[in-house]
């Protein structure tokens, strides 16, 4: 078995933690499970005191096997890596990268890990899933205008969903950081793929109609025509998610 390891230079001195993740990663008393689905995230402390996050990706297989294994697409852990870096040299937060690791056996990829030093922001956009008119706009308008930033950065986060979206309010401002990078668009956005990206997150319709008139706003597109495009796009989105998923709906869906 050969690992492949990409260590950030400001984190040279976690190296020799960082070469020890395979071999403890599957230990119980390993770190805290954060997330335990097809993928696995452990948050863990480092012997000087700092703490990650690692991510563990599921082994590829079939076609993606090759694709991944032979260089045709990234690995989704260099993935990570390199957009959550590109992300924060251009001012967007995310939680910064320390290394991703590759497993290797005769050439061809196992498992990969993502490690990432730990975000401290307390919510997650699950919690607007039934919020009520009166104490979300100003959240909403920040969030709107956030993404437009985002967009006109070249960056569109193709699961831009409430999991991957994680905040927090400082000093009566609001700070948003994106997770789960390994999906990501780099790029042009124009107004259509701009505004079908507000399709998959929870909350009131009229909550997600003013992030996107805000994101109008900021970039100069027709506020109405933003909205048609946005609802067209969400209707659709979320009809074919409850047909597949009803049980994972947790806020009452409005279309």
């Amino acid at each position: 078995m050969k690992r492949n390891i990409t260590l950030n230079p400001r984190y040279e001195q976690l190296r020799g933690y960082i070469s020890d993740i395979i071999e403890c990663f599957d230990r119980e008393d390993y770190g805290e499970t954060v997330q335990n689905g097809r993928n696995l995230i452990k948050k863990v402390k480092c012997p000087d005191g700092t703490s990650l996050n690692v991510k563990r990706y599921h082994r590829p297989s079939g076609i993606n096997l090759f694709v991944y294994s032979f260089g045709i697409r990234l690995p989704k852990c260099q993935r990570a890596y390199k957009h959550a870096s590109l992300l924060l040299a251009n001012g967007i937060e995310s939680p910064e990268p320390v290394a991703c690791i590759e497993e290797r056996m005769c050439g061809l990829i196992g498992y990969s890990y993502f490690v990432s030093i730990h975000s401290d922001y307390e919510h997650k956009m699950y919690e607007w899933g039934d919020a009520k008119e009166g104490c979300y706009e100003d959240f909403a308008q920040n969030f709107g205008r956030f993404t437009a930033r985002l967009h006109e950065k070249g960056f569109l986060h193709k699961d831009y969903s409430p999991g991957n979206i994680l905040w927090t309010k400082r000093q009566g401002e609001y700070h948003f950081s994106l997770v789960d990078t390994n999906q990501m668009y780099i790029g042009h956005v124009c107004q259509h793929r701009g505004c079908r990206n507000f399709a998959r997150l929870w909350g009131p319709k009229r909550f997600i109609v003013l992030m996107t008139r805000a994101y109008a706003t900021y970039r100069g597109f027709d506020a109405d025509e933003c909205e048609r495009i946005m609802l067209k796009a969400r209707e659709c989105f979320w009809r074919k998610y409850v047909k597949k998923k009803p049980e994972k709906v947790k806020f009452k869906l409005e279309l």
